[in-house]
């Protein structure tokens, strides 16, 4: 039995390597993408877990824990983006007024569970923050006001 000679060019046989490989390349690079979005999402549902425990905990009330994954991340999203800078406190403290615009917007004395669920994602997202955070927080001047 013999083998029978290559009639096709060698620039032709070029083409078909290059194009396998190029395509070996691309299943590989997008192996190593998929595999870290799995584990991204394994940590972040993970850490909804935690965060869903512990609002219940606090007896609060409990968002989907896809809702929590999709918003926070496994980074903590916006709450830990920047939770000590001066804009994020003064966005924080523009939610505690009394609801007017203009110059009827007034603060309020607010319920003192108000920021408890930002300071339970601080807790678990970013730990880092939490100190200045909560001595932040501390310096509200907060009461039971809604009588629950």
């Amino acid at each position: 039995m013999s083998t029978p000679a290559e009639n096709q060019p060698r620039h032709e046989r070029r083409w078909i390597y290059v194009g396998a490989c190029v395509i070996l390349v691309a299943m590989g690079v997008w192996a190593v993408l998929a595999f870290s979005v799995v584990r991204e999402t394994a940590r972040a549902q993970d850490k909804a877990d935690e965060l869903i425990a512990a609002l219940e905990d606090a007896g609060a009330r409990t968002p989907d824990k896809d809702q929590i994954v999709r918003v926070l991340g496994e980074d903590g999203g916006a709450t830990c983006a920047n939770p000590n800078e001066a804009l994020s406190r003064a966005t924080l403290l523009a939610q505690l007024a009394n609801g007017a615009t203009g110059p009827g917007a007034r603060p309020v004395i607010a319920d003192s569970r108000v920021v408890q669920g930002q300071l339970l994602i601080i807790e678990i997202y970013c730990p880092e923050e939490l100190d200045e955070f909560q001595a932040f927080v501390d310096d509200l001047k907060t009461d039971a006001v809604t009588g629950t």
